[in-house]
């Protein structure tokens, strides 16, 4: 690894703002140092937010139905990541940043996921949890290492399927997740049951119209072009995006009773810094530490909460660069939950054969 992560890393494990240990506060007592502003809905600035992410899909749209052959593979691409920033908006509506009344959260929602297939109650429901129990091991929902036991335990093609998902084949990871957890109605409780109906009724719907529709006018090569392709670039990020966010070498996960969550909101989350124009087109989600210290910031205030929290706590708080090193050091080490390191790689693990 490299010097800055090995300072990062020290950094981390003292887990310290001055003399104040993390593990000595509460996650309001951090949450308490924002300024007010983080916290203030504006309505122009979300309603924008939806016009630059439909003009975006749209010219998405046409570039894929204009473009010749050899660059249906970057048109594809750039209206998979803007329809990511229908997902993000969505976002917003799921933690109720996004507007001040709640059938205006739930409506956009639910309509900017159709397209993606994502039942939103469903997503929001479970994603919330995530966010009550970030980087707590066993519990975490979201994104998590398996333990060595529970590698060894697996049988064969699980661990292959593992090792793929945690290895070069990460950007499918989020695929996975959308078809595991989203539709099983056995993962939500009785009192939430009725919402995740409502919300896999509308996806369900909206498919049966929309895909036979497309297939019928653009024939099966128009659903693969319209649909399917920009739908994996738009998972591409999302498994991206969350790996990132939860996943580095000095990042660790605890169990249920060493788990403290101001260390976890704060320091268990990383900033990384993506190109201009996948910020823009994802309303900046990648600013990840202040969502996590409160879901009710806006997205478009993230930026200015986390200068916030730089002044208070710069030196327990994770900063990286978007890059292929980065996303080789990950997917080539951080596979299987260590105690002590964080992560140890496959190769340190016997697998069952």
């Amino acid at each position: 690894m490299t010097a800055t992560m090995d300072n990062r890393a020290d950094a981390r494990n003292s887990s310290t703002n001055g003399d104040i240990q993390l593990s000595d506060i509460q996650l309001k007592d951090i949450v308490s140092t924002l300024p007010r502003e983080c916290f203030q809905k504006n309505r122009r600035k979300a309603w924008s937010s939806v016009l630059i992410s439909v003009l975006a899909v749209i010219g998405g749209y046409v570039g894929i139905a204009y473009s010749p052959w050899f660059l249906l593979p970057f048109t594809c691409f750039l209206t998979g990541t803007a329809l990511t920033g229908f997902f993000v908006i969505a976002h917003d509506c799921g933690h109720r940043s996004f507007a001040k009344r709640r059938w205006v959260n739930d409506w956009v929602g639910h309509i900017l996921m159709l397209p993606l297939i994502y039942p939103f109650h469903c997503w929001r429901i479970l994603h919330n949890y995530h966010h009550l129990h970030t980087n707590e091991l066993l519990v975490d929902n979201a994104w998590q290492p398996w333990t060595p036991e529970a590698y060894t335990n697996s049988s064969p093609f699980m661990q292959w399927l593992y090792r793929k998902m945690r290895g070069r084949f990460w950007w499918l990871a989020s695929v996975a997740h959308w078809a595991k957890l989203h539709f099983d109605l056995s993962n939500f409780s009785q009192r939430d049951r009725d919402k995740a109906k409502l919300s896999i009724t509308a996806v369900v719907i909206f498919a049966a119209i929309a895909f036979p529709t497309l297939i019928w006018a653009t024939g099966f090569w128009g659903f693969v072009k319209f649909w399917l392709l920009p739908w994996l670039g738009y998972h591409f990020w999302m498994s991206t995006f969350t790996l990132v966010h939860h996943t580095t070498a000095d990042v660790q996960f605890r169990p249920t009773q060493e788990w403290n969550a101001a260390e976890a909101q704060l320091a268990g989350t990383i900033h990384c810094d993506y190109p201009r124009w996948v910020e823009i087109l994802c309303h900046d989600i990648n600013v990840h530490i202040p969502h996590h210290i409160s879901v009710a910031i806006p997205s478009y205030n993230l930026r200015m909460a986390h200068a916030s929290l730089l002044k208070s706590w710069a030196n327990v708080m994770l900063e990286r660069r978007f890059s292929w090193q980065l996303m080789k050091e990950i997917v080539d080490h951080c596979h299987l939950y260590h105690p002590e390191v964080s992560y140890q790689p496959f190769a340190a693990v016997k697998a069952k054969r």
